[in-house]
């Protein structure tokens, strides 16, 4: 790890947790979505945040 407190890590592991449960969620909604505009909409914002999760992953080492 790169000199992280604890409290740090801790925030960063919530906040991966909840970036992890956005993307699922908005790639959910994109699937059962029928209006394409708001299908796009989901599935870039998923993107987004799996993007946002694999940043912060990327503190941790």
């Amino acid at each position: 790890m790169s000199n992280l407190s604890y409290l740090e890590v801790e925030n960063l592991r919530h906040l991966i947790g909840s970036h992890d449960n956005a993307a699922h969620k908005l790639c959910s909604y994109a699937e059962q979505c029928t209006d394409p505009q708001i299908k796009q909409m989901f599935k870039q914002s998923s993107e987004e945040a799996k993007n946002t999760k694999q940043k912060l992953i990327s503190f941790l080492g």
